[in-house]
């Protein structure tokens, strides 16, 4: 029988978001009844194919993307179709996790395919809910920052977990409730359907966000470094997004960020509130 993270390999190379979502759900069911042989499954070569994507939607630079106002029917489109580009990126950031690093537990390849799985799921909602509403994944463009966090930690296991998980994911804890405030206000039949898939999605990332937590400081008490003194470290070599405020702080201690990382962010917050004021004074005196 092949290696489980093989599966996950296979998975990551296919390009038709049907059959990825089906393959990442067998492979996650295999794991959960077969064990990952503790060996390594690298060869040279094996990244050719990866990651598996549809020609469409057309990849463009963030500033590019369409409009996505929730107060119009394209616009609320635009705005799903956004959220199921993530959740197609996220399922090969998974993937990616469970295949690509040797050397880790078998509860570290459990981890990131059950992940995996539950981003299958997550995709599955958010493109059905789109083409009720007329449109298909494909049919607005996306863009590629989760991908190129995910090139640029390739390397570095430790870093990979700092910087998609609980970077770049968490993010998304700090949003989906300004989305959904958004979408209430709408109020029509779709709209509150989004709702209800983003509330799940809100549940099931910040269990995702808490495996990228619980592995960064398992390899960082493994190598003897400070997970907070860390952190900024990591960001600057890989040139991560800076962190914005307002910060969803029930969502994080949920995810188990701790105490001094939340005190952290609202020190960081308080910083930035002053640059945003500014900036946002600078916009209203133009003409």
């Amino acid at each position: 029988m092949q290696h489980p993270r093989l599966d996950a390999l296979d998975a990551l190379r296919l390009g038709d978001p049907d059959a990825k979502v089906a393959a990442t759900h067998a492979a996650a069911a295999r794991m959960r009844v077969h064990p990952a042989p503790a060996e390594p499954v690298r060869r040279a070569g094996d990244e050719a194919g990866v990651p598996g994507r549809p020609e469409r939607p057309l990849r463009v630079a963030a500033i590019s993307v369409e409009k996505r106002s929730p107060f119009t029917p394209e616009g609320r489109a635009a705005l799903i179709h956004s959220i199921c580009h993530i959740e197609f990126n996220a399922i090969n950031l998974a993937l990616d996790a469970a295949w690509r690093f040797d050397d880790m537990p078998e509860a570290f390849y459990r981890d990131w395919l059950r992940v995996a799985d539950e981003e299958a799921q997550h995709f599955s909602l958010l493109h059905a809910h789109l083409q009720a509403m007329g449109w298909r994944y494909g049919d607005f463009t996306g863009h590629d920052g989760l991908w190129t966090m995910c090139e640029r930690t390739k390397d570095d296991v430790l870093a990979r977990m700092a910087l998609v998980p609980r970077t770049l994911e968490a993010r998304g804890l700090d949003a989906t409730p300004l989305i959904q405030a958004k979408l209430r206000r709408v109020a029509t039949p779709d709209a509150i359907r989004a709702c209800e898939i983003l509330d799940i999605i809100l549940r099931d990332e910040i269990g995702h966000v808490a495996i990228g937590n619980h592995w960064y400081r398992w390899l960082c008490e493994r190598g003897g470094q400070d997970p907070v003194a860390l952190y900024p470290q990591l960001v600057r070599r890989y040139e991560a997004p800076r962190l914005r405020p307002p910060f969803n702080q029930d969502a994080r201690a949920r995810a188990g960020f701790s105490e001094e990382e939340l005190r952290l962010l609202d020190a960081h917050a308080v910083r930035a509130q002053p640059r945003a004021d500014a900036a946002g004074k600078a916009r209203g005196a133009r003409p």
